[in-house]
């Protein structure tokens, strides 16, 4: 009889309020092998979560890096989730994922997520529910089955 197959697992992580050791830290704890940024713009004002930084952090920690920018949320959503506009965001969020470039870059997440690796998806909201990485995680469990965990690094 055959095994059954435990159904992958997707993390997520917002690093608001949050140090890079903070975040590393539950990362490790979660076993996540591949960080994938979801941010349009993979910059920040905090130290440590710019891109370069950030990858070269994580490589220091044995894990991987990758910015899928097209999952970004475009201008438009940014500025309505800053005005605390959520219903603007989820619509115009919603109208990005049918682009082909989102499209490919969703694409290529659910394919490494269906390869078996612990990927946790990355972005600054620290509160998930008002962050675009949860419509992502919908789409992938929808087409993966795998299992939405949210993590929560330690404020400082």
């Amino acid at each position: 009889m055959a095994k059954a197959k435990k159904a992958a697992k997707l993390f997520t992580i917002g690093y608001e309020q949050s140090k890079p050791d903070a975040v590393i830290a539950e990362l490790k704890r979660a076993k996540v092998k591949l960080l994938v940024d979801t941010r349009a713009v993979a910059a920040s004002r905090k130290p440590g979560f710019s891109k370069r930084q950030l990858a070269a952090i994580l490589d220091e920690n044995g894990i991987g890096y990758l910015h899928l920018q097209k999952l970004g949320t475009p201008d438009a959503g940014r500025q309505a989730a800053r005005a605390g506009r959520l219903e603007s965001l989820w619509k115009i969020y919603a109208r990005h994922l049918t682009t082909p470039e989102a499209i490919e870059a969703m694409n290529e997440l659910i394919a490494i997520v269906k390869s078996g690796q612990t990927v946790c998806l990355l972005c600054f909201e620290r509160d998930k529910n008002c962050c675009h990485r949860s419509r992502i995680a919908e789409v992938v469990n929808e087409r993966t089955g795998a299992e939405v965990i949210d993590l929560v690094p330690m404020l400082f």
